[in-house]
């Protein structure tokens, strides 16, 4: 052939992955196997491998899969473990026949020996073995002559295999041969410019995407690929330009939109300066591979009626959330749940009727569930949750009450039927409960028989402890939502004394329940279980509304201005539902009739609708204080930042107030910070005249305590103000 090779400086090169990282001439763009025989001629053929198994075939998908010589990567059995597509072709055998196949059953007979002697010898070389045979397709063909060159990789055996005349005969009979292999190839081969666009495709590649080889010319390979493919080629770019072959699957998108999954062999392509050119890619169709073995997971993880995941894959999250707990030192819940009186239906109305049940059930147990929780199928009518991260037991218990709730609700069935049912559920804790995933299912499920012995339809703890404690939380939630329909919670007030004058000015509205059985409760008694009822919103709103109206009307009594102070919650300041913003306003109160208390840790929050509101109470000239300062974790900074009118010092500090000790050097710094930032200071607790003696002469302005009365009811409390000095000397 009269074809001269061209310039070198015309020719792209490709790094070898030899430790020398020379580089050396390799692919021309219009895929001449001129350019691919030199890219692999002489020493290059044989670049030093890396250490592992691993690392040669990678060098062999590299470099070989396009040569124009027949090259192989044997074991020391002559099993094929890689061939390129020439070696294929010499041959006759699929490229996926790699594993299955052995070199030395296509030598022929007479030459057994000598192959057999060369192998062994390159097995045990390091450097290019030569030796002459013939290659035959089936037993008695007529043989091919061959020079095969060998040496030892990393416990393989490279094998380059070339017609007996040699390389420089090959390239001038090759050519035909060649050009049919790439157009013929049952892989796709396609070569893209430094801009990723479309330079070259062979038929297959073109046949892979569903378009013809014409209209691909220029293409770009982002127009191939969705979102989660761009980011994958963004990754793998950098690499390319760095000289890095890659390997990886990806999927493409046909003509017809499609999904076609590809295994890539890309190689990167240089000019003679190591200027990037593009890459040369070999893509294999796995489509169908990849989409069996996704339903094979599929299936073996994912209940196939529900679409939950199903026991295996349960228990790999299990496990799997577990270590996260362990090592974060957090703890979580499993919910074993079965579905009551389930058998009744399947009896009265029949599987297909029981199935459309448990799907409807499935929907409605994954409504209760939170985005980080797992819900899981693992039987018939066995359901179990994963919840992980929990802050309070409670947390898990009110996942269990939505979950009994939502069972209690009809099930619609075919037919205008409805199915009834209802739900038992086990709570299993890790770590108190169980050391391991097997153990903790064990435990939730003897909590599910445990709420099914107990007559059904509720939900049951593994330990009798937990189920004492939650049942006298069930307890107080029930009696805390009668209580609050049947208005059994009332406000005492603590009378506020100015320390200069000893009169009452203003008063501070303390929630206490008036229990049928137990008697008069304080806040401490009950507030965590309102707010784990949801009834705590309701209450707050009442109190705060009878306080505001208990205001005016002292007000009118005494023909002088009051306060009322009362405590709001961030959860009352994040609350629409009760509108008591308006029911101030609508009230018209003198300004500064109401103060709301706020725990000092309010002011750690990052600004939102909590700071709203108490701007717009500011400026309906309600007051704001700040509760039980010096416990909290605010910075002095933070309160200038806010629209506070007093600091409570809180009732510790003030305990302390006996003589010249450190509580009492707090609370005059306290006094000297407040005044300085022109705010108004309120001593809590105060309980004898010698603390009170203390905080006058410390400059407090205001003190509340038992030294002056005692929480009382609104009359009493009315009686206190109408009197002139209050116990200040």
């Amino acid at each position: 052939m009269d074809n001269p090779t061209p310039a070198p400086n015309s020719l792209p090169v490709v790094r070898p992955p030899d430790a020398s990282g020379a580089f050396l001439p390799g692919l021309p763009a219009e895929l001449s196997h001129e350019g691919l025989l030199a890219a692999l001629g002489g020493g290059g053929l044989f670049p030093r491998v890396p250490n592992g198994a691993g690392g040669e075939r990678a060098g062999f998908d590299d470099l070989y899969l396009l040569a124009p010589v027949g090259a192989f990567l044997l074991d020391p059995d002559s099993t094929i473990l890689q061939m390129n597509l020439v070696g294929a072709d010499l041959l006759g055998i699929d490229r996926a026949a790699a594993g299955r196949e052995r070199f030395r059953a296509y030598v022929a007979q007479r030459f057994l020996a000598d192959f057999d002697a060369f192998a062994a010898k390159a097995l045990a070389s390091q450097e290019p073995i030569r030796c002459g045979v013939q290659l035959e397709r089936d037993r008695g063909d007529r043989g091919v002559p061959v020079t095969l060159l060998g040496c030892a990789a990393a416990g393989a055996l490279r094998l380059t295999v070339e017609p007996a005349e040699g390389r420089l005969a090959a390239l001038e009979k090759s050519e035909e041969r060649f050009r049919r292999i790439v157009q013929t190839a049952r892989e796709g081969i396609w070569e893209f410019d430094a801009q990723a666009r479309t330079s070259f495709v062979n038929p297959r590649m073109a046949e892979m995407l569903g378009y013809p080889v014409d209209a691909l010319a220029g293409r770009p390979l982002l127009s191939f690929l969705d979102a989660e493919g761009r980011s994958v080629l963004e990754r793998n770019i950098a690499r390319q330009q760095e000289g890095m072959p890659g390997r990886h699957e990806l999927k493409f998108m046909r003509s017809d939109g499609s999904a076609l999954w590809v295994h890539l062999t890309a190689n990167p392509l240089f000019d003679a300066d190591g200027g990037f050119l593009g890459a040369l890619v070999l893509a294999t169709d796995i489509t169908e591979h990849r989409e069996s073995a996704e339903l094979a997971w599929q299936q073996a993880n994912f209940d196939t009626l529900t679409g939950l995941p199903n026991r295996n894959m349960f228990q790999e999250r299990l496990r799997h959330e577990m270590k996260k707990a362990r090592r974060e030192r957090s703890f979580l819940a499993l919910l074993f749940i079965d579905l009551d009186q389930f058998k009744q239906i399947n009896d009265r109305f029949g599987h297909q009727q029981g199935d459309a049940l448990l799907v409807q059930a499935a929907a409605r147990l994954g409504a209760c569930m939170r985005a980080t929780d797992t819900l899981a199928r693992i039987g018939g009518d066995e359901f179990v949750s994963i919840l992980p991260g929990l802050a309070h037991v409670q947390d898990a218990e009110r996942v269990a009450q939505d979950v009994i709730a939502v069972l209690n609700r009809p099930f619609e069935l075919a037919g205008g039927e409805q199915g009834h049912i209802s739900g038992s559920v086990g709570i299993a804790l890790y770590p108190s409960d169980a050391a391991d995933a097997e153990e903790l299912l064990r435990h939730a499920d003897q909590a599910m028989y445990a709420a099914k012995n107990g007559g059904r339809n509720r939900y049951s703890y593994f330990t009798e402890d937990m189920q004492s404690a939650a049942q006298q939380r069930a307890r107080l939630a029930a009696d805390l939502r009668r209580a609050t329909a049947g208005h059994e919670f009332e406000l005492f007030y603590q009378p506020i004394v100015n320390l200069k004058t000893g009169v009452v000015e203003r008063a501070e509205a303390l929630l206490r329940w008036r229990h049928p059985e137990r008697g008069l409760l304080n806040p401490a008694d009950f507030i965590a279980g309102a707010e784990s009822s949801g009834v705590l919103l309701e209450i707050g709103d009442r109190a705060f509304r009878q306080a505001a109206e208990q205001v005016l009307a002292w007000q009118r009594e005494l023909g002088r201005p009051f306060q009322v102070s009362i405590n709001l919650t961030s959860a009352q300041l994040r609350d629409d539902e009760h509108d008591w913003l308006s029911y101030v306003e609508s009230m018209k109160l003198p300004p500064k009739s109401l103060v709301v208390d706020v725990s000092e840790d309010l002011l750690n929050e990052p600004p939102s609708h909590v700071f709203e509101r108490l701007g717009l109470l500011h400026a309906m000239g309600v007051q704001v204080a700040l509760d039980d300062f010096g416990t909290g974790h605010s910075a002095l900074a933070q309160l200038k930042q806010f629209e506070i009118d007093y600091l409570k010092i809180d009732r510790s500090f003030v305990a302390g107030l006996t003589g010249d000790t450190g509580d009492l050097a707090l609370c005059e710094a306290i006094i000297l910070l407040a005044h300085k930032l022109g705010l108004e200071v309120v001593a809590e607790g105060v309980e004898t005249t010698a603390q009170l003696a203390l905080l006058k002469a410390a400059g407090c302005d205001l003190a509340q305590g038992y030294v002056f009365a005692r929480p009382a009811p609104a009359d009493e409390l009315l009686a206190l103000a109408r009197q002139g000095r209050l116990g200040v000397g």
